[in-house]
């Protein structure tokens, strides 16, 4: 008589920190920062709670891994050859990379410790800069008005009541009629919301962040 067959044991992948640092990022993206909590992670990672300490010393370090990964996306610019295109394409790099994980933008300006992954930006921000001609004040000046932008638009952007474009339409088209006409230029500014975004234009993201580089050129050129 044949042996019946057995079941098939699935083998578990082991866990690393990794591991445990992707899947919270998941759960951050998808839920939220708040519902980021050891439980959560344990039940997303089907392990008990206790075992992801073997991998993250506690919360705090948890949110240091994950602010560094997703620093890890960004562009470090390189380009020497052309300073401005380098650094805008870091810049936007940056802002797509908050973009994609909402929470990610203010817990990396809360975050105390600066990790590798960010010196490395700043590194190549700074070098970029001083490389292309600017002093080293110069070169503090432009470094913060960079960030700023970056993290500034972004932060405005998540923090906006609507998550679509037909939603910030919905809004927009009941919000118009209510504005009293004694005030026509924030009627036709907020016109402007229902236009089709050319696609030939810049973002607002872009259109700021070219007026700095812009800036900054007139200021190398004139030194």
């Amino acid at each position: 008589m044949a042996a019946e067959p057995q079941p098939r044991v699935e083998a578990r992948i082991p866990l690393s920190r990794d591991r445990v640092l992707q899947a919270a990022i998941r759960i951050a993206d998808e839920e939220g920062l708040d519902a980021l909590t050891m439980r959560r992670l344990g039940q997303e990672l089907d392990v008990q709670a206790m075992s992801l300490y073997n991998h993250v010393a506690n919360k705090e370090d948890l949110r240091q891994g994950i602010v560094e990964l997703v620093m890890g996306e960004i562009e470090v610019p390189s380009d020497a050859d052309d300073w401005k295109a380098a650094l805008r394409s870091s810049a936007i790099s940056a802002y797509e990379a908050f973009i994609r994980h909402p929470w990610a933008c203010s817990l990396h300006n809360a975050t105390p410790r600066i990790s590798d992954a960010r010196m490395l930006w700043m590194e190549g921000v700074l070098q970029t800069l001083r490389e292309a001609g600017f002093s080293p004040n110069m070169t503090h000046h432009a470094y913060h008005a960079l960030e700023s932008h970056i993290t500034g638009f972004t932060l405005w952007i998540v923090s906006m009541p609507f998550d679509s474009r037909e939603e910030l339409l919905d809004m927009a088209e009941k919000f118009i009629p209510q504005i009293p006409d004694r005030y026509p230029y924030v009627i036709e500014h907020a016109k402007e919301h229902l236009e089709d975004p050319d696609p030939n234009e810049p973002t607002e993201f872009e259109f700021g962040l070219d007026l700095i580089l812009e800036g900054l050129e007139r200021r190398l050129d004139a030194a």
